[in-house]
């Protein structure tokens, strides 16, 4: 299939090679001309605008996948595209805005005959070797026709084992991707991943700044302990029941620098942990963990612990996310 993909970098460049690697013809666009030219040498068609961009994709149900930061930039370029593009044309949100947004554009965008798909976007700068766990929200038929895309990018079922008693449910959630509902449910469920995502995190730093402090001269001699921390981050990747991702980049940071110098502590949060306790107060569920990780986040850029040097390592791990520089 041939797509257009605006914004070409940590994640939108690799999509794009993914893409062509499984044979799709992709036009990509980017404010700053290297990245699009880079991917040209690879095969893409580098557009010079946006408007070079949608007449390159030809005449009829032109696809362009938006792949940039939530907010203002977003708005602006699907408000752009969509001045643009024609009836049964798609614009495609994969960036992680917020799903109110996506309700509002569907419905702003119908009228024209224009169809709206969010999807909710996992995999980080390790995407384009793994894939990407894919939450998508549109009209049905939008999402079936385009597929090919979605399953293209998307892990496959690999080596994991099969869940049992899922014989009667959508084969495509077993792959790594999914229809979670109409428009703006894809970012919402990306946005409660993202949510716990801060919660397991938080959990892994605690434990280990537990852990390394467990040295303290202010315990009693023969209750402290030297633990080292990298090879207890690689036991428990290695059979235990909290192995994951997380705990994997963990282990890898770790066994660069025990100490994790290279970290200030300060920990960012990009909006989604936000969004996900708003959520939360909405509906009136206790998300006692969530909205506790998130706090952290904000106290981080008052005063560090060794646990957000964990956090700040993990999230350069998934998605190369630097943190501000020590002070």
């Amino acid at each position: 299939m041939k797509i257009g993909v605006i914004g070409l970098g940590r994640m939108g460049g690799n999509i794009v090679r993914r893409l062509m690697r499984a044979g799709h013809s992709c036009v990509v666009f980017d404010a700053n001309p290297a990245p699009g030219q880079a991917l040209a040498a690879e095969g893409a068609v580098a557009a010079t605008s946006l408007g070079d961009l949608v007449k390159a994709l030809g005449e009829s149900e032109r696809t362009a996948w938006v792949m940039l930061p939530a907010g203002k930039i977003t708005e602006d370029t699907i408000s752009q595209l969509a001045a643009m593009m024609t009836s049964g044309d798609t614009i495609i949100d994969g960036g992680n805005t917020m799903f109110k947004d996506d309700v509002r554009r569907a419905r702003e965008l119908k009228p024209k005959g224009i169809h709206y798909l969010d999807v909710g976007t996992s995999g980080g700068v390790w995407g384009l070797q793994r894939g990407y766990c894919l939450m998508i929200g549109g009209d049905t038929e939008t999402v079936k026709r385009l597929d090919p895309i979605f399953s293209t990018l998307a892990p496959g079922q690999g080596t994991i084992e099969r869940t049992e008693h899922r014989d009667k449910l959508d084969p495509r959630a077993e792959r790594g991707y999914i229809h979670a509902g109409p428009a703006g449910a894809g970012h919402f469920v990306k946005m409660i991943h993202n949510g716990i995502e801060y919660g397991m995190m938080q959990a892994f730093a605690e434990g280990f700044d537990i852990m390394k402090n467990r040295a303290s001269p202010k315990l009693p001699a023969d209750e402290r302990f030297d633990l080292n921390l990298a090879d207890i981050a690689e036991v428990w990747r290695r059979g235990s029941v909290v192995t994951s991702w997380l705990l994997d980049l963990t282990a890898s940071a770790l066994a660069k620098d025990g100490q994790l110098e290279a970290f200030s502590g300060n920990v960012e949060d990009s909006g989604e942990g936000r969004w996900t306790i708003e959520a939360a107060i909405e509906e009136a569920v206790p998300a006692d963990v969530l909205a506790a990780s998130l706090f952290v986040r904000f106290r981080s850029r008052q005063q560090h612990t060794f646990a957000e040097k964990v956090l700040s390592a993990m999230r350069l791990g998934f998605g190369g996310h630097v943190e501000p520089p020590k002070k």
